[in-house]
Parts: C-alpha cells; sequence; structure tokens
C-alpha cells in the first residue's frame, strides 16, 4: 500500500436526519447542551436543517440536525440510516446518571468496557413511555474520554 497524501484528523461533523428535527433538538441540544450555531434551508437538498456546535477550535465538531421539506422527495434527509456516533464524555457514570433521570434511554448492557479498552455505554435509537428521549433512529455510544483527552479537549 503506498502512503497516504493526507490524514485524517478528526471528526468534522455528524448529520443525523429525522422527520422533525425538533426531536432530534431534545437530545442534541436539550440534554447533550449544543447550541445551534445557524440554520441551513434548500428546496434542491430538501433539507431544513440546524447546525449545531459541538466543542471550540480545532476539536469543534459540526452536528447537523436534518429534516426534509417535503418526506415524498429526494434526497430523503431523514431515512438514511447511521450505525451509531460515538461521543467523548469526560464523567461517564455522572453523565449516565444525569441522563437516565431526564428521560433518556439507554441500551441494554449498562456501563462496560469497549473495543477500544474505554468504558462505553449506548443510548437507545428508539425512545419509549419510561424513557422519552432516544437517539430517533440513530444508536449513539457514549465514550469514558482518557484524562489525555479530557484535558486536551475539556
Amino acid at each position: 500500500m503506498s502512503t497516504k497524501p493526507f490524514k485524517i484528523l478528526g471528526i468534522q461533523q455528524i448529520a443525523i436526519g429525522g422527520p422533525d428535527k425538533t426531536r432530534l433538538q431534545k437530545l442534541w441540544v436539550d440534554i447533550f447542551g449544543l447550541s445551534v450555531k445557524s440554520t441551513f434551508v434548500s428546496e434542491r437538498e430538501n433539507v431544513d436543517e440546524d447546525i449545531c456546535a459541538l466543542g471550540q477550535g480545532p476539536h469543534a465538531v459540526e452536528v447537523d440536525l436534518m429534516q426534509p421539506l417535503d418526506p415524498e422527495k429526494k434526497p430523503a434527509v431523514h431515512a438514511t440510516p447511521l450505525n451509531h456516533v460515538g461521543l467523548w464524555v469526560d464523567d461517564l457514570p455522572k453523565a449516565v446518571e444525569w441522563m437516565s433521570a431526564n428521560g433518556v434511554r439507554f441500551a441494554p448492557g449498562g456501563i462496560r468496557q469497549g473495543a477500544a479498552g474505554h468504558d462505553i455505554c449506548f443510548i437507545h435509537p428508539k425512545a419509549s413511555d419510561e424513557f422519552p428521549i432516544g437517539g430517533e433512529g440513530v444508536l449513539i455510544e457514549l465514550v469514558q474520554a482518557p484524562p489525555e483527552v479530557v484535558a486536551a479537549l475539556g
């Protein structure tokens, strides 16, 4: 394999679609605390999206919360599946406790060691009557950040 002329430096954006972006906002803005930087509406792209900010400076990640202007037209921004999104968390046990108390539904398995050796847990892609906030079709992995990541991104 030849040497690559580039390096992947991190996550620039995560685009999440749903039939109603206000439901996406309940988790990403109300629970996670992201701020909406701007809104983008395009008939050509069939999208009404809120562009949110996660982090600051060179470590900032854009999180786009998208809904279609017309659910019957293409592109179907609300229908593209996403396996999961991983998010660094500085104190996973406290986050899980607070989110659970605020209506977030977690997938079975609780906090456990993940494939990369960090403690992890998952927010369920679907809400329930008991826990009305879920990933709106997206499985979200919460990852305990190691001290050096907390220091760099915290």
